[in-house]
């Protein structure tokens, strides 16, 4: 008997640890499938702080392929659970079957930080002084925004201070209390 897989958004500001929480929640359910945003070449607002400014609407976001790859797995018979490494909860209007969204809430210096060492890692001084520069003078903006709309419109905000292990147990106990009862 088929039964459609259950959605889980994992969301948090970039650096926050979505990729990392969504890996490990992968790991831990059975039947489950991870879709990662970043590997993924949406077409969004090319100047992201223009975009926020104008109230960050998602919807400017084409997700078409993200979308398709979701609905490939809907209608795949070994899949229990679709995991979205993804920024936005249910506020794109092409998402709102999403079943459980997660907001990964992490303080936005640890983020940045991890941002640094993740994407800057071979960079010069010079290189990680302009973006340092830049979050400060514009891109935090960014990260406020989705402090201030996509956190509110998670379902679950889990303080990614605790240990990974204790935030992956907090999800599951979510999951079967949710959306499995």
């Amino acid at each position: 008997m088929y039964t459609k897989p259950k959605i889980i958004a994992i969301a948090a500001v970039s650096g926050g640890g979505k990729t990392t929480i969504t890996s490990r929640l992968n790991q831990e359910l059975n039947n489950s499938r991870a879709i990662y945003f970043d590997d993924y070449d949406v077409e969004g607002p090319e100047d992201i702080i223009d975009w926020v400014e104008r109230g960050a609407d998602c919807n400017e976001w084409s997700l078409e392929p993200i979308i398709t790859d979701v609905n490939n797995l809907i209608n795949s018979s070994d899949v229990s659970y679709i995991l979205l490494d993804y920024p936005f909860s249910r506020l794109h209007h092409d998402l709102k079957t999403i079943d459980l969204t997660v907001f990964i809430d992490t303080p936005l210096d640890i983020a940045m930080g991890r941002r640094l060492l993740r994407d800057f890692r071979i960079a010069n001084t010079e290189v990680i002084m302009d973006e340092l520069s830049n979050y400060l003078s514009r891109g935090r903006i960014g990260y406020e925004s989705m402090l201030k709309t996509t956190r509110p419109n998670s379902d679950v905000v889990v303080d990614r201070a605790l240990h990974i292990d204790e935030i992956i147990k907090i999800i599951i106990y979510e999951i079967d209390n949710r959306i499995e009862s």
